[in-house]
């Protein structure tokens, strides 16, 4: 008799451990998943059950409902930060392709000038020919174009990304207040049962 309390607290100890290795091994969705999966697995995990009075109740642990809510913010916030930094970007990179576009005007000018002059020409002190002035000059412009395409090229893809990165922001924002509100409405018709048989009860009194 003297060793049986030990014995059972120790059976209590190791039922307990077991089940809450159990549980965190259920709920490794809730860690470890997208938020569409945590949709998913609080769907499949919200179950019905009898109550006294014999109808059918259903609920959902108010743990994951926190847990999912905790998630979902995280993940908004994550995006909202990457469309303010897509967004700086593009800002800066419009900025830059601005100004390659001035520079590349005032290089077409003083082509034009250069044309218009007969006379052998002189670049930096040095004399060149018209051809070697004209080869220069259009290396320049080629140089100056080809960085203009690959900034508008970044500019575009930015914009691409702040598109999705909206998008995306757009459907967990709506996926979450949809399901909000159908666990408003579940909890609300919980509450309802609750206090029907509530008030059955105090009448049966």
């Amino acid at each position: 008799m003297k060793f049986l309390k030990p014995l059972t607290l120790l059976l209590f100890l190791i039922i307990a451990t077991v089940n809450a290795q159990s549980n965190n091994e259920d709920e490794a969705p809730m860690q470890n998943g997208t938020i569409d999966q945590q949709f998913e697995y609080i769907l499949d995990k919200s179950g019905n059950f009898r109550g006294t009075n014999g109808l059918m109740y259903e609920a959902v642990k108010r743990s994951m409902l926190l847990t999912l809510q905790a998630h979902t913010i995280d993940s908004i916030n994550t995006l909202q930060n990457t469309l303010e930094n897509a967004n700086k970007l593009g800002v800066e990179q419009k900025n830059e392709i601005e100004e390659l576009k001035i520079k590349l005007v005032d290089t077409q000018t003083d082509l034009d000038e250069t044309r218009s002059e007969k006379n052998s020409m002189a670049l930096f002190g040095m004399q060149m020919s018209k051809v070697g002035y004209n080869v220069l000059m259009w290396s320049i412009i080629a140089g100056l174009v080809v960085l203009l395409a690959f900034f508008i090229i970044k500019f575009k893809n930015s914009n691409a990304i702040t598109v999705n990165a909206r998008k995306t922001l757009s459907e967990v924002e709506e996926e979450f207040e949809e399901h909000r509100k159908r666990a408003l409405e579940r909890e609300q018709k919980v509450r309802r049962q609750l206090q029907d048989e509530i008030n059955k009860q105090k009448k049966a009194k």
